[in-house]
């Protein structure tokens, strides 16, 4: 493994107090999904001006201390040819790389999805490193359903996590770890945050049996809430507590901060569920520092100011800030 002391001090860094992380890292059909809903054209210059936009916001690095990055973004530039990783660095914002490959179904295991990623995962790595970026992030999904998700999905994601971190940590790079545990369908709170609890406490045990360092590894989490499609919905003051409740049972105390996904909430909801995380940490003495890992939770408002229309870059930044 590559020096620790610069891994903590990069895990650190990207859980500064009052900043976060921006999801910039959405795939070519999450984007140009987007992008159509605001009624821009769906293609790469649109992708390359879009991400622009969010890399070039004035005063964005007293907000920001990382951007997750796709790599077809780590590789774009901006109109002047300065490449996108270079201007971030310049800000003091540290690139974060998505390196998994998107899920697939899981043979035989009905409702439940595996990641893709690892065959040349060391390589890619070693060339992010080289490009500039200091994190990488992998997510795992977890859906709740019916019967699932059953103990081998959860053992073989957590399984590939652990993998992932420790490619990472070997490569210099601290891993963002995501198991997410996913908003959509009819469950409630209860559920979520048994779910999410089995989730967590496996990761964890198969992070440290791979003897990956804990104190250079993030944790990226979804909000333990009820499901979209749930009869009754999950008061930010229920979200918090079941949330924290959850991170006690399960997170080990080395993990130096915890950063949240929107996963599919609007930003006001995700904004509101941050607040009450926020509200307990204030009134708990807690191992970890909290902060946000959105990209739909801030970037929203800031592609329906823009519209794909370059006279509209600044309202659109300042909707960002």
């Amino acid at each position: 493994m590559k020096d620790t002391t610069q891994l903590y001090s990069i895990a650190s860094a990207l859980v500064a107090p009052g900043k976060g992380i921006l999801a910039a890292d959405q795939s070519v059909p999450t984007i140009n999904r987007q992008l159509a809903a605001v009624g821009a054209a769906e293609d790469a210059e649109t992708r390359r001006k879009y991400r622009q936009l969010l890399f070039t916001t004035p005063n964005l690095q007293q907000y920001v201390n990382g951007i997750i990055l796709h790599d077809s973004t780590i590789r774009n530039h901006a109109d002047d040819g300065t490449l996108f990783i270079d201007l971030l660095l310049g800000k003091g914002i540290i690139p974060i790389i998505k390196v998994d490959k998107s899920t697939v179904e899981y043979h035989a295991f009905p409702g439940e999805v595996v990641t893709q990623g690892l065959d040349d995962l060391g390589d890619r790595l070693a060339e992010y490193h080289a490009m500039g970026a200091r994190a990488a992030k992998w997510r795992a999904v977890f859906n709740i359903g019916n019967g699932y998700p059953t103990e081998q999905n959860i053992t073989f994601d957590a399984t590939m996590l652990a993998r992932y971190a420790g490619l990472c940590q070997e490569h210099g790079m601290v891993p963002i770890v995501e198991p997410e545990v996913i908003y959509k369908g009819a469950h409630d709170i209860t559920r979520a945050e048994e779910v999410t609890t089995a989730v967590l406490q496996k990761v964890f045990e198969i992070l440290e049996w791979y003897r990956v360092d804990l104190k250079a590894v993030i944790l990226k989490s979804s909000f333990v809430l009820a499901g979209s499609d749930a009869p009754e919905q999950s008061s930010p003051e229920e979200v918090g507590e079941a949330t924290v409740r959850t991170f006690l049972a399960s997170v080990p105390a080395e993990v130096p901060g915890i950063v949240f996904l929107s996963g599919g909430q609007t930003p006001e909801r995700a904004t509101a569920n941050l607040n009450a995380v926020a509200a307990i940490e204030k009134t708990q003495t807690l191992p970890w520092q909290f902060a946000f890992s959105y990209s739909r939770g801030l970037e929203e408002p800031a592609q329906q100011a823009w519209q794909g229309k370059d006279e509209h870059v600044a309202v659109a930044q300042q909707a960002l800030l």
